[in-house]
């Protein structure tokens, strides 16, 4: 839910519906909860009706503005009828959706065209129509696909024009189809997190809030268009004055160099440039792109500010545009950063991401050196792939601006790869129905380690009560395991153990053993 700050009338219903959700799994699917899904429904599908009227008026003035002004509004307002008809076919899609969930649930409306929420607690319609197992059915991936040929013919209509960037970043966070963390921190496909194992009425108040996002994405990118974008393009009004360094920190002593430029490079003439109260020779200091060069004799050791003033001639009349920047002057090195990007150890066998630099000394001046350290692409990128040994020791060298050379060492621990956790069906014990058993998946996975490794069963063995054990391969039952699981009574301990797996490339230890307690 969102954080502190004053929330829109919208932001308090979708929290609202999110708290009747949990009210509901502790209150076990009550009547009154089911009917508290239902008016949140309700309340998104009369905002749906309201929004559309608002952007059909929206979308109005903005073809009458085209008409009136079409250098400024042409362009907007052909993106906003195409933003209107992909929403449309969006919009009607998930109307279907909705439609085939009451059809599927014979659920039928009123004569007051009111839903039966209460009698709406059937969680299977959508579970049996876009889910088998931990994949998506057929129609699962066409509610995926449409999402996401939706989010880019948005994004398309749009363009890569920068006025656009924010509408476009809070669109993408509207219709994010990202995989969510579980309360256990394991992360769960979007459309399985939020509509499988839900009760009818919670799926199809979701739908129409997804229905609700769709009008409330038109009304955004419409008033976008009608803001006077051109306006904002083009006046200076509407750029910042912005102190760009030559690097971002200065030894004490070093003069400061640097540039002045409006928000992004633009060849104007500027009348006047202060800085600290002290004017500036405008022909020596403003080169062909527009920007003022800066040159004076840094402070002392710590964040300083600069600030003056950018005049320019607009509408006949001067323009003062505040210069607002900081720097920071840090005293000349002695110590060099080494770090590990994912842990304070390096796992041996696996490709170790590092970051080496020396503060205030550029990456093509700094060297470092170590058992199986390589310079990686990027910044002070390194990676490390430790063989033998327990530790290892990397030592860094920097040239400073004088040839003066410094240099620093440190020592990093060198683990081997944790004993992975065996599971089936994603479960490493507890209870589970003898058919999940058999057509389970067996999988040998690193908990809690940082590095993304994924691993391949080759082989396992199963212990069936009063039955031999039975060796397959492969990470799922063959035929004999399965005939030995058929014969084991309700309540039986099966065991899994010996779960052998194979990896890219370190070699990897046999999984903890599996206890599974058969349910039927």
């Amino acid at each position: 839910m969102a954080g502190g700050g004053k929330l829109s009338a919208r932001q308090k219903m979708i929290n609202l519906m999110y708290l009747v959700f949990i009210a509901m799994m502790a209150m076990n699917m009550s009547k009154e909860v089911l009917s508290a899904f239902g008016l949140m429904e309700a309340k998104f599908s009369d905002s749906n009706v309201v929004t559309t009227d608002m952007n059909e008026k929206l979308l109005a003035n903005l073809e009458t503005k085209a008409e009136e002004k079409p250098a400024e509004f042409a362009l907007a307002a052909n993106k906003a009828k195409e933003i209107s008809t992909a929403s449309e076919s969006f919009y009607k899609y998930i109307e279907s959706l909705k439609a085939d969930l009451l059809a599927k649930g014979q659920y039928k409306v009123d004569e007051t065209g009111k839903l039966p929420f209460e009698a709406m607690d059937k969680t299977d319609i959508l579970d049996e129509a876009w889910f088998t197992g931990d994949r998506l059915t057929k129609k699962g991936q066409e509610v995926m696909a449409k999402i996401q040929d939706y989010k880019t013919k948005i994004k398309e209509i749009i363009g890569d024009d920068v006025k656009y960037t924010k509408a476009i970043e809070n669109f993408e966070k509207r219709f994010s189809t990202d995989a969510v963390p579980n309360k256990d921190g394991k992360k769960i496909d979007w459309l399985d997190y939020h509509f499988k194992g839900f009760p009818a009425i919670a799926s199809y108040t979701k739908l129409t809030a997804m229905q609700n996002d769709v009008k409330v994405t038109e009304a955004n990118m419409f008033n976008v268009f009608l803001g006077n974008t051109l306006d904002e393009a083009v006046s200076l009004k509407n750029y910042q004055a912005i102190v760009i360094a030559d690097k971002s920190a200065f030894f004490a002593g070093e003069k400061f160099q640097g540039k002045v430029v409006l928000g992004k490079y633009a060849n104007v003439t500027p009348t006047g440039l202060s800085i600290g109260g002290q004017s500036v020779d405008l022909e020596k200091a403003i080169d062909s792109t527009g920007a003022a060069r800066l040159d004076f004799n840094v402070g002392s050791v710590g964040e300083q500010n600069i600030e003056g003033t950018f005049t320019f001639l607009e509408d006949g009349k001067p323009l003062e545009i505040p210069i607002k920047g900081n720097y920071v002057v840090v005293p000349r090195p002695n110590s060099a950063t080494i770090s590990a990007d994912k842990m304070n150890v390096v796992y041996r066998g696996v490709v170790n991401p590092m970051t080496i630099s020396f503060a205030g000394v550029p990456d093509n001046k700094v060297s470092a050196s170590g058992a199986g350290l390589k310079k990686g692409s990027g910044m002070g990128k390194y990676t490390m792939v430790p063989t033998s040994g327990r530790e290892v020791t990397i030592n860094v060298t920097a040239t400073l601006d004088d040839g003066s050379r410094v240099s620093d060492k440190a020592v990093f621990r060198i683990k081997d790869i944790p004993k992975p956790t065996g599971k089936i069906n994603g479960q490493s014990e507890g209870k589970l129905p003898r058919n999940n058993v058999e057509i389970g998946k067996v999988q040998s996975v690193l908990e809690d380690f940082d590095f993304d490794l994924p691993l391949t069963v080759t082989s396992f063995k199963i212990k069936v009560p009063g039955q031999p054990s039975v060796t397959c391969q492969g990470n799922r039952l063959n035929g004999t395991a399965k005939g030995a699981l058929r014969k084991a009574k309700r309540g039986a301990a099966v065991q899994i153990f010996d779960i052998k797996a194979r990896s890219n490339g370190p070699i990897i230890k046999p999984a903890t053993p599996v206890v599974i307690e058969l349910s039927n």
